[in-house]
C-alpha cells in the first residue's frame, strides 16, 4: 500500500473519529451542564502534556531524519568507491578491467534487486553479496601491475574495496526501524492522550472549534506518519533509496 494512501486514511479515520465523538459526547451533556468554563487546573495539564508531547516528538523526528541522512550518505559511499575502482582500472589492460567491471555491476545489481528488499522487510540478508564483494578484492590482488601506472593505482584500488565493503556493513547494520518499541509505544500513547485533551476542554460543536480540532488532529497524525514513514532508514517500498547504485551499473549498460 503506497504511504500517501496510508497517510490519508489514517488522517481520516482519526479526524472522523474526533467530530464523531466531540458530537455524540454534547448530545449525551445534560441541558443544566456549564461547558462555558474550563478549569483553570485543567487547561494547566493540558499546556504540560502538550509541551511534553511535542519535545518527545520532536526529538523522534530529529533522530529518525538524522537517520535517514546517515543510510543516504553510506549507499552513497559505497557507490562511489565502486564507481572508483571502475574508474582507475583505466591503466589496466581492457580485459581485466571489463572482467572487474561486470563483477561490479553483478554486485550493484544484487544489492539493489535482493538486498534491498530484504532491507525493507528487515529479513536476513545473506552472503553473496559479501562474495561479490569479495570477487572484487581477489581478482584485483591476485593480478601484478605490469608498468608504473598500474603498480600506483594498485594499492588504491584495494582501499576502494575496503571502503565499500565498510560501507555495505555499516548500510547492512542500519537497515530496519531506527526506534525501539518503548518509544513507539510513548508516541502513540502521548497521540492519544493529547488528542483525549480535546474533549476535556469541553468542546462545542460550533464551527469554528469543530474545524480547529480537526485541524490539530489531522497535525498529530501527519507528524507520527513523518516520523513513521522515516523510521526506516531506507524506506518502506521502493528503491529510492538505491539510486546510487542503481545508477552506477545502469552507467554500465
Amino acid at each position: 500500500m503506497p504511504e500517501w494512501l496510508i497517510y490519508t486514511l489514517a488522517c481520516a479515520l482519526v479526524c472522523a473519529f474526533v467530530i464523531a465523538a466531540t458530537v455524540m459526547r454534547h448530545r449525551r451533556v445534560a441541558d443544566d451542564e456549564d461547558t462555558s468554563q474550563t478549569p483553570d487546573v485543567l487547561e494547566y495539564m493540558v499546556m504540560m502534556v502538550g509541551v511534553v508531547y511535542a519535545i518527545v516528538l520532536g526529538l523522534a523526528i530529529a533522530g529518525v531524519w538524522e537517520a535517514r541522512g546517515a543510510a543516504e550518505d553510506t549507499v552513497q559511499r559505497e557507490a562511489q568507491a565502486l564507481y572508483e575502482i571502475d574508474q582507475r582500472l583505466d591503466v589496466y589492460p581492457a580485459s581485466f578491467h571489463t572482467r572487474v567491471q561486470q563483477h561490479i555491476d553483478a554486485y550493484a545489481r544484487h544489492a539493489v534487486a535482493a538486498e534491498w528488499p530484504a532491507m525493507e522487510d528487515d529479513g536476513p540478508i545473506d552472503a553473496t553479496g559479501g562474495r561479490l564483494l569479495t570477487r572484487i578484492r581477489s581478482d584485483i590482488a591476485h593480478h601484478t601491475p605490469t608498468d608504473e601506472l598500474q603498480a600506483q593505482a594498485y594499492q588504491p584500488l584495494l582501499d576502494q574495496v575496503a571502503a565499500a565493503d565498510d560501507a555495505r556493513h555499516q548500510r547492512l547494520d542500519s537497515a530496519g526501524s531506527t526506534l525501539p518499541g518503548v518509544v513507539w509505544f510513548g508516541l502513540i500513547a502521548g497521540g492519544i492522550v493529547t488528542l483525549g485533551l480535546l474533549y476535556a476542554l469541553q468542546i462545542r460543536r460550533s464551527a469554528r472549534e469543530l474545524m480547529l480540532a480537526t485541524a490539530f488532529s489531522a497535525l498529530v497524525v501527519f507528524l507520527l506518519f513523518m516520523v513513521w514513514s522515516f523510521d526506516a532508514p531506507f524506506g518502506h517500498s521502493g528503491l529510492d533509496s538505491a539510486q546510487p547504485l542503481q545508477e552506477l551499473y545502469a552507467g554500465t549498460t
